[in-house]
């Protein structure tokens, strides 16, 4: 009877840790914050799941090499159609865009970790 008890409480912990985890890495918001740029585009692809993907272009130059230098870019996910359809319809337009950021991607949520969830203007 305590074997099977034991065996039970060691399953029962081991399934909460991978819930935890999981919990973790795909569904906690690490962190929010506003972008504002131009934006560049927003498309709707995918091979099994289609997810809205887009690029913001950010004012201001980086540099990733010695003697190179480009924009700032903002790429970011879209869940929401309708936020989605609204950016995909202005492209070229200045928008301040509100996001989440999460520890790893899900493929039904977008390729990156940035995921637009609001425009603010």
């Amino acid at each position: 009877m305590k074997k099977g008890i034991f065996i039970f409480s060691v399953i029962f912990v081991l399934i909460a840790a991978l819930a935890g985890w999981v919990y973790y890495r795909y569904y906690f918001v690490f962190g929010e914050g506003v972008k504002s740029g131009e934006l560049n585009y927003v498309v709707k692809k995918g091979v099994i799941f289609k997810t809205y993907e887009g690029k913001l272009i950010q004012s201001g130059l980086k540099s990733n090499a010695a003697g190179k230098l480009q924009s700032n870019e903002f790429i970011f996910s879209v869940e929401n159609d309708s936020i989605a359809n609204i950016l995909m319809l202005n492209s070229g337009e200045t928008y301040q865009l509100h996001y989440s950021e999460y520890n790893a991607t899900l493929p039904w949520r977008g390729y990156s970790r940035y995921v637009v969830d609001g425009i603010i203007k």
